[in-house]
């Protein structure tokens, strides 16, 4: 039984959250993981394209339209309230799942701090893993100073920090497999 490593990239509005992800992605599945990414948009969005079938159908009164080929779907429904939790069953394969923004969620996540756009953590004790920065140390404001510092700048030093983080998660995994047998 596969469990996936789910990892927030968190920080404020514009510090690269998306740019950053981007990055991550082909690095980690170069390494071999399926990563897949939940993003939270504050504000209502279009899923779909306009003039498109799926489009005209949500837009004509559908509460929810799905579209599929051989090799991807996709669902629009409308829905009162929807969480990461209920989106990250959605990938029962991933290996590692990346949630966009969600400074405040219970998962462990990197947070930028960009210089120009943010100069201290707003993530404080919320399971704050890293922060990646282009700040020194001196210019950042942290309340934990233990917290580790990543080069916003180098991807491939977050990617390796997420892939530690990864093994580690496999590890403790495997770890109650052995020890508990109602885990098997």
């Amino acid at each position: 039984m596969k469990k996936p490593l789910i990892f927030a990239i968190s920080g404020v509005k514009n510090s690269g959250k998306t740019t950053l992800i981007t990055q991550l992605l082909p690095l980690l599945s170069a390494q071999g993981l399926a990563a897949a990414t939940i993003k939270h948009d504050g504000h209502d969005f279009d899923a779909d394209i306009p003039g498109t079938d799926t489009y005209r159908h949500f837009h004509a009164g559908a509460y929810g339209t799905a579209i599929f080929s051989d090799s991807k779907f996709m669902v629009v429904k409308r829905q009162p309230h929807m969480t990461e939790e209920q989106l990250i069953t959605w990938f029962p394969e991933a290996d590692l799942i990346l949630l966009e923004g969600f400074k405040t969620c219970p998962y462990p996540k990197i947070e930028l701090v960009r210089r120009g756009n943010s100069v201290k953590s707003v993530c404080g004790g919320y399971h704050l893993a890293a922060i990646a920065t282009n700040l020194t140390p001196k210019e950042l404001e942290r309340d934990n100073p233990e917290i580790p510092l990543l080069d916003l700048n180098h991807p491939r030093e977050i990617a390796s920090f997420i892939l530690e983080m990864y093994s580690m998660s496999q590890e403790k995994l495997n770890e109650n497999r052995r020890f508990n047998p109602r885990l098997f």
